[in-house]
């Protein structure tokens, strides 16, 4: 089974529903994670109740939205993989320095006790500014990998790194056999 954690980079939804939906008809089982921001705020990109209905009808479930149900993802060992599409720079941050105050932080760090791969989907304003140290603390960490990112818009926006969604099956695929997909930086 695979866990898919939703951050609250909403803008890159519909990309991360997209692949949440690729996984899905590939046949795998898959268990929905959100963070409390995405789990509660409605935006100019949609409405929370709407999100939280498409996610669970995709993947047959209930979501695990507090840190009180996503603790016991490490002791019982469920999961092959955990995704987290998009991580922000805060979940990201908070993952780099072993904060757990979110579900989906909560999750990964109880995913990683079993030494099995964490992958992450960037999608940050500040990837390239405050959370460069935190993507380089994550790359020298055992199990935990990254899809392929770019910077979305080096003009306006010249920190910001989103991941190519559409690497996430292949990055799963090599994080399985316990490597790196490359190129890292696109």
């Amino acid at each position: 089974m695979l866990g898919y954690a939703f951050c609250g980079s909403f803008c890159t939804h519909r990309r991360a529903l997209a692949e949440l939906r690729n996984l899905r008809e590939a046949n795998n089982e898959v268990l929905p994670i959100m963070s409390d921001a995405v789990w509660t705020t409605d935006t100019r990109f949609g409405r929370a109740a709407d999100l939280i209905a498409e996610v669970e009808a995709i993947c047959g479930r209930p979501i695990v939205h507090t840190i009180v149900d996503a603790e016991p993802i490490g002791p019982r060992a469920e999961l092959d993989a955990m995704i987290v599409c998009p991580c922000t720079g805060n979940t990201l941050a908070k993952i780099a320095n072993g904060i757990t105050d979110t579900a989906v932080c909560m999750a990964a760090k109880a995913h990683l006790r079993n030494d099995r791969p964490l992958i992450l989907a960037v999608a940050s304003n500040d990837a390239l500014s405050s959370n460069l140290k935190n993507i380089a603390t994550l790359l020298s960490r055992k199990q935990v990998y990254f899809v392929p990112m770019r910077q979305d818009d080096p003009v306006s926006k010249p920190y910001s790194l989103v991941a190519d969604f559409s690497l996430l099956s292949e990055t799963l695929r090599a994080a399985l056999d316990g490597r790196q997909y490359r190129r890292l930086f696109l």
